[in-house]
């Protein structure tokens, strides 16, 4: 590695970790773009007895990776893992296959891949088998009412929000959170679904950013199963905001939350209409049709239940 490059000097913890170090315990979390969040908030716990690395997200590791994720699985005395399927990208990477590497006695957590769609009934991540890493342009992110526009071939300058009722965003609320439930039950050792209510219109950024309140209850859960009696406390920064989706007055209402609707996306400190977003991923479905039959074949159910798919000519 450059010992110049960015990357190292980022994930130095990773790359070039200090010489003698702490002798506290490491807890290492491993998973999507949440683990470098939820590590903020465990290393943020007054008194903690362990201590904590950053790392590169688990999509981001490569080959050339593997021998330094290996020295500190080897040094791990706790692994934080998302349930990550075996030979991840062609990489050893699975949860199973990064306990086999720990040292004797090391315990392995898991914890889950957030995703509620309860404050954003429209929006949906959609990946192309083929090319997982590929994204729609302005914001990463599909809304459901835009695909369903792209296979009725209209243009932008056709009307696409669509009227949904009360009942409508309940249940696609009670769909996502009963989907995250199921994945907990089958592969987590700790989980938040059933907390997804009490933290209101804080509880997401967007569909898999979950916000700071969510986050700080799950760390405080993790700490609870490992038995350490300490508290989190409040994280100086919001986690996982550079994106923040438009939040509905309709949603507010229908869930019975108290909160103000957020009419536009921010990217990065830029405000961005969803017009804009809408023009812009109509025209990219044109070049790219193949994912608008890959959102209805991931998330029909959810368009069934917004009444998406009677209202394409396609359905």
């Amino acid at each position: 590695m450059d010992p110049l490059d960015g990357r190292t000097r980022h994930y130095r913890d990773f790359y070039s970790p200090p010489a003698g170090g702490s002798d506290s315990p490491l807890w290492l979390v491993v998973g999507n773009c949440q683990a470098e969040a939820l590590r903020r908030v465990l290393d943020a716990v007054p008194g903690r007895p362990y201590r904590t690395a950053r790392i590169p997200p688990v999509h981001e590791l490569t080959a050339r990776d593997l021998p330094y994720l290996d020295a500190l699985l080897a040094r791990t005395s706790v692994l934080l893992s998302q349930p990550i399927r075996p030979d991840y990208r062609d990489l050893p990477l699975g949860t199973g296959q990064l306990v086999e590497r720990l040292a004797p006695g090391a315990v392995c957590v898991r914890w889950p891949v957030i995703r509620y769609a309860g404050l954003y009934p429209f929006q949906a991540i959609v990946r192309r088998p083929a090319d997982r890493s590929l994204n729609p342009p302005v914001v990463p992110y599909h809304d459901l009412r835009t695909v369903t526009a792209a296979r009725d071939g209209r243009s932008p300058e056709d009307p696409w929000n669509v009227d949904v009722s009360a009942d409508q965003i309940r249940a696609v609320a009670a769909f996502s959170r009963d989907e995250l439930a199921r994945r907990e039950d089958r592969d987590c050792d700790v989980g938040v679904a059933d907390l997804l209510a009490t933290f209101g219109v804080d509880v997401a950024h967007t569909v898999n950013h979950p916000g700071n309140p969510l986050l700080e209850a799950l760390a405080q859960r993790i700490l609870d199963r490992l038995d350490v009696p300490l508290a989190v406390a409040a994280v100086d920064a919001v986690l996982l905001s550079a994106v923040t989706a438009p939040l509905e007055a309709r949603v507010i209402e229908a869930l019975g939350l108290a909160g103000t609707a957020r009419p536009d996306w921010r990217c990065d400190g830029r405000t961005v209409s969803p017009q804009e977003v809408h023009a812009a991923q109509l025209q990219w479905y044109r070049s790219n049709p193949d994912f608008a039959d890959l959102a209805v074949e991931r998330h029909g159910i959810v368009m069934d239940l917004l009444g998406l798919l009677s209202r394409s000519g396609r359905s």
